[in-house]
């Protein structure tokens, strides 16, 4: 490691690599501090390991998929969209395909296989890379950076690029870091909170569902101002909660929520979007073609047995009754449980388990066009540090790609 640098990259996720291969390739001297052994190590951990890197959408429709905040990426996606990526990483030896016509995978599914190339490109390009070496601070002196503080000595640069992610996975190297320094050069950082985690619930009857996988689940929350906030995929119980596709995305609208009130109630459809009198005409169908057939039977189609049961057990309904044989309010009560599942959900996993984080430095002082501070001249943030987040199927790896190349291109 020498002494000086045109440029000092923090962090080697997706955001810090690609951001240090593009200044490299313009002709700039640069450093990308790892604090981990190893290249990319939450990078590895990606989509468990299968690395879903982009999506098919527009770019606007990519956008809005991040809420309010999204125009923020308009000219970081219009200079590296999914095309770009796929071009590029083609360019680095890794192929990729699109098995169901949205999500981008390496041909190998194994996000290995995109560590690896990034970090051959690296060499191929002359970034000098330093393992192990964590940056302690970050000096500026009239609102310009200076240099950096690293475990093994001091670096003069003049610019800065952090990528050092958010909060998710600290046994992967998260530690806040980039929030840190940019608090430091008096940057705003939004609340922080822990998105694609699983959640808790207070009922304990989830327990004994958690071999079942509920398909296009709709799943809401179930308080009269945030009734907006819906999604919809496949979900599964677990010993003490949920998870699965909907819940992790869905937990990123819950994890503030929990914070603010304490607990959530949620109402979950785990029939594709029936509603009460569809399913009353389904039951009767059914009940027509077999008149033998006790609820269990009569709805086996539609759920797992095991959830038919904790349901009924939940309105005092006998699942070995025929359906016409229930009282008629607890006929309706077990309608009602069926079209709209109340869960209370308690908690979550934290930090440890969620794959990415809620909040970060404020957009409103990072310069769209460049990634580059509007407080602090050579300073640059990208990748998941920033208020940014986006939902599961490539988003958020997009995000990491586009804002890192948006970055490395040192603009002023």
């Amino acid at each position: 490691m020498k002494n000086s640098y045109d440029l000092v990259v923090i962090g080697s996720g997706a955001a810090g690599m690609i951001s240090a291969i593009v200044s490299s390739r313009n002709g700039k001297d640069v450093l990308l501090c790892e604090q981990q052994e190893k290249l990319g190590p939450k990078l590895k951990a990606t989509g468990g390991g299968r690395c879903n890197l982009t999506n098919t959408l527009s770019n606007e429709d990519f956008m809005n998929s991040f809420g309010k905040n999204g125009k923020f990426m308009f000219d970081a996606l219009k200079d590296f969209n999914h095309q770009d990526l796929i071009n590029f990483l083609e360019q680095i030896g890794v192929e990729t395909h699109i098995p169901d016509g949205f999500k981008v995978f390496p041909v190998t599914h194994n996000s290995s296989t995109i560590i690896k190339a990034l970090e051959q490109e690296l060499i191929n390009v002359g970034v000098e890379v330093a393992y192990s070496t964590k940056v302690d601070d970050i000096i500026f002196e009239d609102n310009c950076v200076k240099k950096v503080c690293t475990s093994k000595g001091e670096v003069i640069t003049t610019k800065v690029i952090v990528a050092t992610g958010g909060l998710g996975y600290p046994k992967l190297g998260a530690n806040g870091d980039g929030y840190t320094f940019a608090k430091a050069s008096g940057h705003r950082v939004t609340s922080l909170h822990p998105a694609m985690t699983p959640l808790l619930t207070k009922e304990t009857w989830v327990a004994q569902c958690r071999a079942d996988t509920i398909a296009k689940a709709q799943v809401s929350v179930n308080i009269k101002k945030h009734r907006n906030l819906k999604k919809t995929g496949d979900l599964i119980f677990t010993n003490k909660g949920v998870r699965g596709p909907v819940v992790l995305d869905f937990s990123r609208e819950v994890t503030p929520l929990l914070e603010k009130y304490g607990e959530v109630p949620i109402l979950i459809n785990m029939l594709k979007g029936m509603n009460e009198e569809e399913l009353f005409s389904y039951i009767k169908k059914r009940t027509l073609a077999n008149p033998d057939f006790n609820i269990l039977q009569t709805l086996e189609t539609l759920l797992p047995s095991s959830v038919i049961k904790e349901l009924c057990k939940l309105v005092d309904a006998d699942y070995e009754l025929k359906f016409k044989d229930l009282k008629g309010e607890i006929r309706q009560n077990l309608v009602k449980i069926l079209v709209n599942t109340p869960l209370t959900i308690s908690n979550h996993l934290g930090f440890e388990r969620a794959m990415i984080t809620r909040g970060g430095i404020s957009l409103k002082q990072i310069n769209p066009r460049t990634m580059q501070s509007k407080l602090v001249q050579g300073l640059y943030f990208c990748g998941e540090v920033v208020d940014l987040d986006g939902p599961c199927g490539g988003y958020n790896l997009q995000w990491s790609f586009a804002s890192g190349n948006l970055a490395g291109k040192l603009l002023d």
